[in-house]
């Protein structure tokens, strides 16, 4: 089962510490992260996405225009034999246009239904993040450990606030403990 994990903290990049921290412990198979995201809110007020673990619509959009774009050009240039240097670049350009909008729309909307699906609620992210006063920041992590003892120490001394969490209330009580002491 996974746990959802909010942690606010002081400072507006110490969050994306914290993520930096997640995503290694991710890659080293120790945890399986779902899905993690860092915000901030900055002098002004205004909250902002510092960081996420899965794409997010835009980061889709992107990637999906770049495939698009690369597929259809490779498709157009087998076509472009004899043609001049301008006829073929344009036979390439308008393949790779065919395809790359497509694959921006459709990128953005596989992020978009993923993280609707399986990751962590936007609308939990931005109620949660109402807590933060300006030069603060906070991670949210959808993760599931498989020795949390291990995990929860490598954040030791981070000094962070438990926000909310899905833990138990035995085990909230001690992963607050663990970010207060060095």
């Amino acid at each position: 089962m996974y746990d959802l994990i909010a942690v606010g903290f002081k400072g507006t990049h110490r969050a994306s510490e914290v993520l930096g921290q997640f995503q290694e412990l991710n890659d080293r198979w120790a945890i399986d992260v779902r899905d993690a995201v860092a915000v901030y809110r900055g002098e002004n007020g205004k909250l902002h996405l510092d960081q996420s673990v899965q794409p997010t619509e835009r980061e889709g959009a992107a990637w999906g225009g770049v495939l698009g774009g690369l597929l259809g050009a490779l498709i157009a240039a087998p076509f472009t034999a004899g043609m001049s240097v301008a006829a073929a670049a344009a036979a390439v350009g308008a393949g790779s246009l065919a395809l790359g909008v497509p694959g921006a729309v459709i990128g953005a909307d596989d992020a978009a239904t993923w993280k609707d699906t399986y990751g962590i609620p936007e609308d939990f992210v931005q109620q949660v993040s109402g807590m933060l006063q300006p030069g603060q920041s906070a991670v949210f992590v959808l993760v599931q450990a498989g020795d949390p003892e291990r995990v929860t120490e490598r954040f030791r001394g981070y000094g962070g606030t438990v926000l909310r969490t899905t833990l138990s209330r035995e085990k909230a009580d001690k992963l607050q403990e663990l970010l207060t002491t060095q």
